[in-house]
């Protein structure tokens, strides 16, 4: 297997394989934080927001700020840059490293996600059981030395499984695996990625059984079909809700990387200032505490007032913002169908107040914004709204999701460049959003491409030693994006490649022509679209 890669049969079985093991991981990684808040609040998170309720403030406070404090401890012996990884780092390894991610800065980012989560941090599980289940499929592939298509497939694999095992959710878990990381559609990624999805959900039905995530009241469904166009403004409204919460988290991440900059706060400090922030916030909302499922509950099942649904979603936006800007670490999936589910009960109780007579319940509008905002800031619409049905068991309410689902994504999409995770990236300086044609230029070298001096068609070495002299010379470890920057601004036909040498000086040691270039960027390209398109 090591030498030719596994067969199909194979393949499939360490599909299965992958599909279990992120499946437990992913229920292991849920009850640790279930069993870390019972320990620390008394309660789980889907009776913290009673508990935290009669809490002494100090309590609220010095939790999530000594939960930040060794979140930061962890993150900084353990990880370069004191930041939490998620699922924009297991897109980056889809797209940039054969399909593998970090191993040490992930499981010390999977404890620190933990941590953060069950000492009341405002963010989601799923994000870090996410890479968590990259970190088993990496494992794998570097086991049987695959290929940098099987490692996609088999990281795709393990995505699937946790998602599935997360929500309870085979058909979401297969479809975000390939919409949000693989980013692609490919048939023969397609029977794998199911298995293991398929194997990821039995896991958690083996525990928790074959039950919806959210309880709905009976009486749902549209009143009328012209009640449609409220459900398209919803979705203007939840992809605005949606852009302001993703800069909010940006401008706040930001603002505290400037402050720890003017103040030379240490690193690992500043997930225990987020940690007391956040607890200094429930001490008057303890709705913001936790991932937010007893909060979503009472969303879905109508149980808040209108100025409560306001408050409560502004407030989160400001509780997630600190918690990730903070670098506390967590995912921001739950958040967004909190946030979701709040704005939309908001619009639905004004909706139906002032249209009694045409309008159904104000539950469907939380369901519906639920999926809006959740599927705007993940930039993916088809597994978000798959994942609402199949967390809440109602499909009677297609109509509407899909409804607000599609202009909220579409307002979104104006302002970010296509979600959450791929704006991360692109602020880290790597630019996965505009597609292959923009990557594959940044990870493919000149190696293959460049000629020895000497070589047949190749400049004589005395005309390369002149094109170095001119600066049209460039690194023989350069990207292509560099070389093919640097013909297209000095018009050259032939690059001088060089190579560092004793005291600082540059030694040539071959040439790239220009043709050879779009040569090797043809090629990869070719090779990315017959792994998309088979």
């Amino acid at each position: 297997m090591r030498l030719h890669g596994p067969g199909q049969l194979q393949f499939w079985v360490i599909a299965l394989v992958i599909g279990v093991l992120a499946g437990f991981a992913a229920l292991l990684f849920r009850a640790g934080i279930d069993a870390l808040q019972t320990l620390l609040y008394g309660a789980d998170d889907r009776a913290i927001l009673d508990v935290a309720r009669a809490l002494p403030w100090y309590l609220l406070v010095a939790i999530p700020a000594t939960g930040g404090l060794v979140v930061g401890l962890i993150l900084h012996r353990f990880t370069p840059d004191g930041r939490a990884r998620a699922v924009a780092d297991v897109i980056e390894g889809a797209a940039l490293t054969r399909g593998r991610i970090e191993m040490r800065a992930g499981l010390a980012s999977a404890a620190a996600s933990l941590i953060t989560l069950g000492s009341g941090g405002s963010a989601g599980r799923e994000g870090p059981v996410v890479h968590l289940a990259g970190l088993i499929s990496t494992a794998i592939a570097r086991r049987i030395d695959a290929s940098g298509v099987t490692g996609r497939d088999l990281l795709g694999c393990a995505v699937a499984a946790a998602v599935s095992a997360s929500f309870n959710a085979p058909i979401a878990g297969a479809i975000f695996a390939m919409e949000v990381v693989l980013r692609h559609h490919a048939l023969h990624a397609f029977a794998p990625i199911a298995i293991a999805s398929v194997a990821g959900t039995v896991v958690n039905r083996l525990n928790y059984g074959n039950v919806a995530e959210f309880s709905l009241p009976e009486s749902q469904g549209l009143a009328f079909y012209w009640e449609i166009p409220a459900f398209l403004i919803l979705g203007v409204v939840c992809g605005a809700v949606a852009v302001v919460m993703i800069r909010a988290i940006f401008w706040t991440e930001d603002g505290a990387s400037r402050l720890q900059a003017a103040t030379g706060l240490p690193r690992w400090l500043r997930p225990a200032i987020a940690g007391a922030l956040v607890g200094a916030l429930a001490t008057q909302f303890p709705e913001v505490i936790g991932i937010g499922y007893q909060v979503t509950s009472l969303a879905l099942t109508g149980q808040m007032l209108l100025h409560e649904a306001i408050v409560i979603a502004a407030l989160k936006v400001a509780a997630v913002a600190i918690t990730l800007g903070g670098r506390m670490g967590g995912g921001i999936f739950s958040p967004a169908l909190v946030v979701g589910a709040l704005t939309g009960l908001a619009f639905g109780l004004i909706a139906t107040g002032f249209l009694p007579q045409v309008s159904g319940v104000a539950n469907v509008y939380a369901l519906a914004g639920m999926g809006a905002v959740a599927a705007a800031i993940l930039g993916a619409p088809v597994s978000t709204t798959l994942i609402v049905f199949e967390m809440t068991g109602d499909w009677q309410t297609a109509i509407a999701v899909l409804a607000a689902v599609s202009t909220a994504t579409a307002v979104a999409s104006r302002f970010i460049r296509r979600s959450f995770f791929l704006t991360q990236l692109a602020r880290r300086g790597v630019r996965i959003a505009q597609g292959p044609q923009e990557y594959l230029q940044q990870v493919t070298t000149i190696r293959g491409a460049m000629c020895k001096p000497g070589a047949r068609g190749a400049p004589e070495e005395d005309a390369l030693a002149a094109l170095a002299a001119q600066g049209r010379a460039l690194d023989a470890d350069a990207s292509l994006k560099t070389a093919l920057r640097l013909f297209d601004r000095t018009g050259a036909t032939h690059l001088a490649v060089t190579r560092a040498g004793p005291n600082g000086s540059r030694a040539v040691v071959g040439s790239l022509s220009h043709v050879d270039a779009l040569r090797a960027f043809t090629r990869v390209l070719a090779a990315t679209a017959a792994e998309e398109h088979s």
